[in-house]
C-alpha cells in the first residue's frame, strides 16, 4: 500500500471564504509561484442525474476531469497568475494539468511497480524528483525534459527493449494531472514525494529507468 506524506507544496490551504474549498487555485498559484512551472486548465468532475461525468459534456468522455478544457489547449498554457485567479474563480473545481515536456518529462507506472522502485531507488540514494499518485493506481516520476524519444534506447540498454512493460513517458505536447485534482470517479490525484527544496533538481531519466524497467518487468512477468 502506497504510504502518502501529509506535506505538500509550501502554499496557502483551501479558504471557502474565497471559493477556493478544494484548495485547487492555491495549488495551481504554487506550482507557477515557488516551482516556475507552466499550467494548464481542465475540465472537473461533476454530479449529474445520479451519476459522475466530466464538464466537458461528452457523455462518452472517457477522461473525466483530466484533460484541458479548451480544444486549443496550447495556446492555453500559462505561468500568469491572473489567468489562474480568473479561471479557477469561475471553475474552482476544475483539474490542474501540467504541460509537460518544457520544465520536465514524466514517466508513468502501475502503483505497485512504481513503489517497488520508489524503495529501490531511495535506499540506493539515488536523487529523485517529485513523485505523484493518481487514483488510476498510477505513480508519475518527475525528471527532466526531453526524456520522451530516449526511453526506448533507454529501456533497450537496460535489457528490456522487446519486453512489453506497462511504462510511459509523457513529453512534448503532452501533459498530466497535478494534485489535489480529482481525476474520474476514484479521488484526487496526491504526491506520494511531493516537490521541495530537496528535489528542486530533477534527475535525468536514465538514472531511474533500469529500475523502473526493472520493477515493472517484474510485475508483467
Amino acid at each position: 500500500m502506497l504510504s502518502l506524506p501529509d506535506g505538500d507544496l509550501s502554499s496557502p490551504g483551501p479558504s471557502p471564504a474565497d471559493g477556493d474549498h478544494l484548495g485547487l487555485r492555491a495549488a495551481a498559484l504554487a506550482y507557477i509561484e515557488a516551482r516556475h512551472w507552466d499550467i494548464l486548465p481542465g475540465t472537473s468532475v461533476v454530479r449529474a442525474d445520479g451519476s459522475w461525468r466530466c464538464s466537458c459534456t461528452n457523455i462518452a468522455c472517457e477522461a473525466l476531469g483530466a484533460h484541458p478544457a479548451h480544444r486549443d489547449w496550447q495556446k492555453q498554457i500559462t505561468a500568469q497568475p491572473s489567468r489562474v485567479h480568473g479561471w479557477w474563480q469561475d471553475h474552482p473545481e476544475a483539474a490542474i494539468l501540467l504541460p509537460t515536456g518544457r520544465t520536465f518529462d514524466v514517466i508513468d507506472v502501475p502503483e505497485q511497480a512504481g513503489c517497488l522502485a520508489l524503495a529501490r531507488l531511495e535506499r540506493a540514494g539515488a536523487a529523485m524528483g517529485p513523485v505523484a499518485a493518481t487514483p488510476t493506481r498510477r505513480l508519475y516520476f518527475f525528471v527532466l525534459p526531453g526524456a520522451k524519444p530516449k526511453v526506448p534506447e533507454m529501456l533497450m540498454r537496460a535489457g528490456w527493449g522487446r519486453a512489453e512493460l506497462d511504462l510511459k513517458c509523457y513529453g512534448d505536447k503532452d501533459y498530466v494531472v497535478a494534485p489535489p485534482s480529482r481525476m474520474g470517479t476514484g479521488g484526487h490525484v496526491q504526491w506520494a514525494r511531493p516537490p521541495g527544496e530537496s528535489n528542486r533538481w530533477l534527475p535525468e531519466a536514465a538514472e531511474l529507468i533500469p529500475t523502473l524497467a526493472y520493477a515493472c518487468g517484474r510485475e508483467r512477468f
